[in-house]
């Protein structure tokens, strides 16, 4: 009866039970429990080794070795596969299996009781808390690698203020050796002005459980304090409960230097603009104007407020704010600098003339717009009253050619009238006087004379009202040709060799008659002034000088001339070096104004009785 509840008993128990009989380990009591882990239905008296089930053959091997020695074992966490089902594969599960040998009395071993516990739940957490716990050493591995490596010093501090980590960083930049107290050194490493201060805000900060950000300043391995800025957070381990702190250090003294210094810079330039007399102002990237110098308001009489973000814009004549205002709208979305001459109004009302120009500057904090209104009411006043008397002037030079001009042709009939009289007295009439000849000679050498002045006069207000002729593209060569095609009796009765040269620069750029007044009067200068003792030899040549502009040389075998030490102007008009050749001196006066009138000047490099070269500058350099 006992022994059939026990039976009872040990077939419902949630632990495989069963028993292995003879040394062939055949079964007896098997309870429901072993049947589940053995999977095959069990036969009483089947062998253990004849059993389809999925007994492993190292689980067999032991029970044997158990049997034939009579020790007990205990296996933990035995895996043992269950038999796969149609639409599952075989899932492994784990037990604790015991073997204990049973013996009758005192003699032999007559079989084994084994025992299975399912531990799979247990198992699977212990091998889960493994993986994590390697997973977790992997992950610490890495953050220390990162840690050290970064160019930052980071640390661990407890709920004390012991610091339970530091990086390396800390002791290559302090200088410290790694056997160094971290708790005692740290604090006598920050600067004395700092010191307290940084005490005081981290044992608040833990106190509070929060974390911290602050800047001071520590000792470097050098002697030097430099700025640090140092930041934690917490790690909270109850609710609300800090046990650490885990932060970093990282060196902003350059940074705090430099904001230092454009503070600086800013107060300086700001001091600036506030004491020079003009309106200075800055305005945002859409326009809105955020800064007035403290002359604004002076020369306004409004205020910084009163102003208001387009305040300049406010100041000026009415009837010029819309287009000023377009002008402001388009610079701001093209980001064109903008400029243009304004009336503005001063804190008396009077409206007075200003530039207003503006630019912007893009940088790291974004485009922003400089802008300056300066005052040039009294030059632009003073620039129509020269505007006014350079008109009258220019009216009045135009009035002198005109009766230059006109004198010089009315006085034409009179010279005309002389010479026919003289001609009529010389061919009728007889002096009694010896010097008869050279007296007629003398007077008719006037007469040519006073001819060829009135030409010349006549020829340089022609040329001078051409001093704005409209410039194009002339070949040099062509207009050459064309000039001494009109001084070919010339060349031709003085035998001139005229060697000309204009592949440096065969083109220019300039008023056709001015180019064929200069060159007409530099080609019938060499020939006029040509050496009577030889044949005028005349080398005209183009280039292009060091300054990028072209010039023209006219090199002559000529009389030569004598060239003043000071740097007054080489040609005067009616003045004249030869008098005993013919003309007036106003020729190359002339080609000095038409050369100056562009912009260039004239060269003049001369040996008596060796030659002259003119060289023409045509453009300033």
């Amino acid at each position: 009866m006992r022994e059939q509840q026990l039976q009872d008993i040990l077939r419902h128990m949630p632990a495989g039970v069963a028993t292995l009989q003879g040394e062939a380990l055949r079964f007896g009591f098997v309870n429901e429990a072993m049947q589940a882990v053995l999977g095959a239905p069990v036969q009483e008296g089947q062998a253990v080794a004849d059993h389809p089930g999925t007994i492993p053959a190292d689980l067999l091997d032991v029970m044997q070795q158990v049997f034939r020695s009579g020790r007990p074992y205990v296996a933990k966490a035995y895996g043992i596969p269950l038999p796969a089902t149609d639409d599952q594969n075989p899932t492994p599960r784990y037990f604790d299996i015991a073997l204990e040998p049973v013996r009758e009395g005192d003699g032999p071993v007559s079989g084994l009781l084994l025992f299975a516990m399912d531990v799979t739940a247990q198992e699977e957490a212990r091998q889960k808390a493994h993986h994590l716990a390697i997973e977790t050493r992997r992950l610490d591995t890495r953050l220390r690698v990162l840690t050290e490596t970064v160019p930052q010093i980071t640390f661990t501090v407890d709920a004390d203020g012991r610091y339970e980590y530091v990086s390396p960083q800390w002791y290559y930049y302090t200088g410290q050796p790694p056997t160094a107290d971290l708790n005692a050194i740290w604090p006598l490493l920050i600067h004395p002005d700092d010191r307290l201060r940084v005490l005081y805000q981290s044992d608040s900060a833990r106190a509070a459980g929060i974390g911290w950000s602050y800047e001071y300043r520590l000792r470097r391995h050098d002697g030097q304090y430099r700025w640090l800025l140092s930041r934690a957070l917490p790690e909270l381990h109850g609710p609300d409960q800090a046990v650490f702190w885990h932060g970093a250090l990282t060196e902003v003294h350059d940074q705090r230097e430099l904001a230092e210094a454009l503070r600086r810079g800013e107060a300086e330039l700001r001091f600036l603009a506030d004491s020079i007399p003009e309106l200075i102002w800055t305005a945002t990237a859409e326009g809105f104007i955020d800064y007035y110098n403290e002359y604004t308001a002076e020369y306004s009489g409004l205020t910084k407020a009163e102003l208001g973000p387009t305040g300049w814009i406010n100041l000026l004549d009415p009837s010029e704010q819309a287009g000023a205002a377009r002008r402001w709208v388009h610079s701001i979305a093209t980001g064109e600098p903008y400029e243009g001459l304004f009336r503005m109004r001063r804190h008396d009302g009077r409206y007075r003339w200003h530039i207003i120009r503006a630019r912007q500057l893009a940088d790291e904090r974004g485009p922003r717009w400089f802008g300056a209104c300066t005052d040039v009411d009294d030059q632009h006043r003073l620039r129509e009253v020269l505007q006014t008397q350079y008109d009258e002037l220019a009216r009045t030079n135009r009035d002198l050619d005109t009766f230059v001009y006109t004198a010089s042709h009315d006085l034409k009939q009179p010279l005309l009238n002389l010479r026919g009289l003289f001609d009529e007295l010389r061919r009728t009439a007889t002096f009694d006087d010896p010097e008869e000849g050279e007296i007629v000679g003398m007077l008719d050498q006037a007469l040519s004379q006073l001819d060829a002045t009135l030409q010349e006069l006549a020829e340089t207000v022609e040329d001078q009202r051409g001093l704005s002729a409209t410039p194009e593209t002339l070949e040099l060569r062509s207009v050459a040709d064309e000039v001494l095609l009109g001084l070919r009796t010339q060349v031709q009765e003085s035998g001139a060799i005229i060697d000309l040269d204009f592949a440096a620069a065969p083109t220019l750029t300039y008023g056709r008659a001015n180019l064929r007044s200069i060159l007409h009067n530099l080609f019938s200068n060499a020939l006029k002034f040509a050496d009577p003792t030889r044949p005028p030899h005349i080398q005209v040549r183009s280039g292009i000088a060091d300054t990028g502009q072209p010039f023209l040389a006219v090199q002559d075998n000529g009389l030569g001339m004598k060239l003043p030490s000071h740097r007054a102007p080489v040609f005067q008009p009616f003045a004249r070096q030869h008098p005993h050749i013919a003309g007036a001196g106003v020729g190359m006066y002339l080609v000095q104004r038409i050369v100056a009138s562009r912009g260039g000047h004239l060269e003049v490099n001369s040996t008596v009785g060796a030659g002259t070269t003119f060289t023409v500058h045509w453009f300033g350099a």
